[in-house]
């Protein structure tokens, strides 16, 4: 008799949120690719293009788009600024809009961004162990506040795809930015 194949299942490293194992795909964000996200454009180009500033693991295993499927990944975000913008994600809406989504921060310091449908934008402090649900019909970005990197878990339904375009024509209604030290909304003109 042949004994079972061992499955080699992913692991997460709560210490760091990095995932290990076979079907993790990662995907990097580099200042380069952020053109148009930050409010400075000066300051964006007096960096390095080809810094990270934040990349994304995730295990997919399902395929995308199938109902009643989840998914799971861990984003890093590194320390820095863009004039007095945070190191931020690009953001997004769900493609299927009425799809929820949990974040569990690992390390470090930062701030959830939350968009309603109706523009209204809020914030929520992001440390470790703290659990954030970011409900249906809600944009949602994160920003590094601190001076190590941000890292969090996140669990998505296989189905809720990402829609980037309306945040990249519209932007959030909000800027987090640093305001006398300590990171503020502060609305858009």
């Amino acid at each position: 008799m042949t004994p079972p194949a061992i499955v080699l299942l992913p692991h997460v490293d709560f210490d760091t949120g990095t995932l290990r194992g076979s079907g993790i795909e990662t995907a990097v964000r580099t200042i380069a690719d952020l053109k148009g996200i930050f409010r400075d454009a000066r300051a964006l180009e007096t960096l390095d293009p080809k810094a990270v500033v934040y990349r994304v693991e995730a295990y997919a295993p399902v395929a995308e788009g199938t109902e009643g499927g989840l998914f799971w990944g861990a984003t890093f975000i590194e320390p820095g600024m863009v004039g007095d913008e945070y190191f931020m994600t690009k953001g997004h809406f769900h493609a299927r809009r009425n799809r929820g989504e949990y974040y569990v921060t690992v390390a470090g310091e930062g701030a959830l961004i939350l968009m309603d449908e109706a523009r209204q934008t809020r914030f929520e402090a992001m440390s470790p162990g703290s659990v954030h649900y970011i409900p249906g019909h809600t944009a949602h970005r994160t920003a590094n506040t601190g001076n190590a990197v941000l890292s969090f878990v996140a669990c998505w339904p296989s189905d809720a795809g990402h829609d980037y375009e309306t945040i990249a024509a519209r932007g959030f209604s909000a800027r987090l930015r640093n305001v006398a030290g300590v990171p503020a909304l502060v609305e858009e003109a």
